[in-house]
């Protein structure tokens, strides 16, 4: 079975692109060139040059050799908290302002949860010239200051967002009013795999440069190059995405999402989208939405200020619907004790984010010489408040 977008921009059931027709003509121009541009050897050669120069990439692929002894099985982490900015989300925007510039767009607007995609654009902002508006909602701002002086300093325009629970929806909400203001001169640099057609591919594609380095290292490391298993974090989907692309039809790789099940899968302060959701459309896309009966979208929670997303990347919708990946949902608790848990064997403080793919291994059983690679998506700093404040309320710190 093949899992890759078909021409129509779906996989299986789910994608599309249902957008105002104010963008229409915006999204066509996209969907017709992008696949162009990004194969261009020119495009290919800038591109690859700033994630060798700028980036730092490869990023490392590590054996936790502790992790590995307390869970029984060989565990790599694909270190994406070592790139430029602390996170996987610069690959894709290097990428899209490459596209941006050669389209002939001049001003960037981004939406932004944890902040670390907002921190990702306004550093490529920075780096090409380019004016930047970041949209990130009030509840995010205050528990994500450090993102948001980051964004500042690098001289982007955060506006705070205020309606609804004030999080990643709403900041993309307006993030599309906007675009829908200013179609012209704007591209919208989405942050992870949602939104209409062509994003979801586009996106995967400048992600998928982890699974391709995985494939290498892996050769190098175990003499093969593929796992028994590829374990990563979904809010929309974007790590994710590019951890398990050049796998999605290797049928030896076991793919597994740890989404945010926040108090609990079955209380009502949960992200669990593709366990609670139901077809729909949300920014664009058809997919597996947090609604009502009659449709209205549910406010959904997480600690982790980039998982709290009421719906997921369609990409991943149809890898969960066809049985493709298995999805896991991973408490706030959960969380907290697999960040502490990394930090105390390995050294390595992970963003909250990562800390809900780590929380897989207190639910699976592995086999001992199971080859297993998880994305550590991005590094801790941002999350220290909410660390300290849990660890302390606890007595640990």
């Amino acid at each position: 079975m093949d899992y890759n977008i078909n021409n129509d921009g779906y996989y299986g059931d789910f994608g599309g692109a249902y957008i105002p027709e104010i963008l229409h003509a915006n999204v066509e121009k996209l969907r017709e060139s992008y696949l162009g541009i990004m194969n261009e050897p020119a495009f290919r050669a800038q591109f690859d040059a700033l994630m060798r120069d700028y980036v730092g990439r490869p990023s490392p692929l590590y054996l936790a050799k502790r992790l590995s002894g307390k869970y029984g099985a060989r565990i790599y982490l694909k270190r994406e908290d070592l790139n430029h900015t602390g996170a996987h989300k610069i690959n894709n925007t290097i990428g899209q302002i490459l596209l941006a510039r050669r389209m002939g767009k001049t001003r960037i607007i981004a939406e932004t949860g944890a902040g670390q995609h907002g921190v990702a654009s306004a550093t490529v902002c920075a780096l090409t010239g380019m004016r930047c508006i970041v949209y990130m909602g009030q509840t995010d701002i205050a528990r994500q200051q450090l993102n948001v002086q980051k964004m500042r300093m690098l001289g982007a325009d955060v506006r705070p967002v205020a309606s609804g629970n004030k999080t990643l929806k709403d900041a993309t909400n307006e993030a599309i009013r906007d675009w829908c203001c200013n179609p012209a001169d704007t591209h919208y640099i989405i942050g992870s795999v949602v939104g209409p057609h062509p994003y979801p591919d586009m996106v995967a594609r400048f992600q998928s440069v982890i699974s391709e380095e995985i494939q290498k290292q892996l050769q190098a490391h175990e003499g093969r190059d593929y796992p028994d298993y590829l374990v990563a974090c979904v809010g929309g989907g974007s790590n994710a995405a590019g951890t398990f692309y050049h796998y999605l039809n290797d049928e030896r790789v076991k793919l597994v999402a740890a989404e945010a099940a926040g108090l609990g899968v079955d209380t009502e302060e949960t992200a669990a989208t593709i366990k609670r959701g139901k077809k729909g459309i949300i920014h664009g896309s058809h997919t597996l939405v947090m609604q009502t009966e009659d449709g209205q979208i549910i406010e959904p929670y997480s600690v982790s200020a980039g998982l709290d997303y009421p719906g997921i990347g369609p990409l991943h919708a149809n890898l969960a619907s066809k049985k493709r990946a298995e999805v896991l949902a991973v408490t706030d608790d959960e969380a907290l004790a697999a960040a502490l848990e990394l930090t105390r064997l390995e050294g390595i403080i992970p963003a909250l984010e990562s800390a809900h793919a780590l929380g897989v291994f207190g639910q699976k059983k592995f086999k001992k010489d199971d080859v297993v690679v998880l994305t550590l998506s991005g590094r801790g700093d941002k999350d220290m408040e909410t660390y300290v404040k849990h660890y302390g309320e606890m007595g640990i710190l």
